[in-house]
């Protein structure tokens, strides 16, 4: 199986993503090499930890955007919902989207590193 194969299999559009560059699947694994530094550089649980909101606001709407750059469309969802609740004041429920997708974060990037 390839790594895109695995990542049909965990939710992700790469057929939408692919088409975002031009067919080219060596720049989209290029891309997603680099999914796993920028998830590791931007962690958001730390700061809900802290209980600092705005960073962990910041944090997760630059990962929202990293995923949907790359189409990875379950985490992306998440992420736009963990926005919208930061936004409305909502930290806790938050929070709760992020320990809910957490595992499937892990698990794309651990198949993302496996073919790295």
């Amino acid at each position: 199986m390839s790594l895109l194969e695995e990542l049909i299999e965990s939710g992700v559009n790469v057929d939408e993503a692919l088409e975002r560059f031009m067919n080219n699947a060596a720049l989209y694994e290029r891309m997603l090499g680099k999914l796993v530094d920028a998830v590791n550089s931007t962690e958001v649980m730390p700061a809900f930890e802290a209980q600092d909101y705005e960073t962990a606001l910041t944090n997760a709407h630059t990962l929202k955007g990293v995923m949907g750059n790359l189409s990875i469309t379950p985490l992306y969802s998440a992420y736009t919902d963990i926005v919208r609740l930061l936004r409305e004041d909502k930290p806790e429920q938050a929070r709760k989207v992020l320990e809910e997708v957490l595992p499937v974060q892990e698990k794309i990037i651990a198949c993302i590193e496996r073919y790295k």
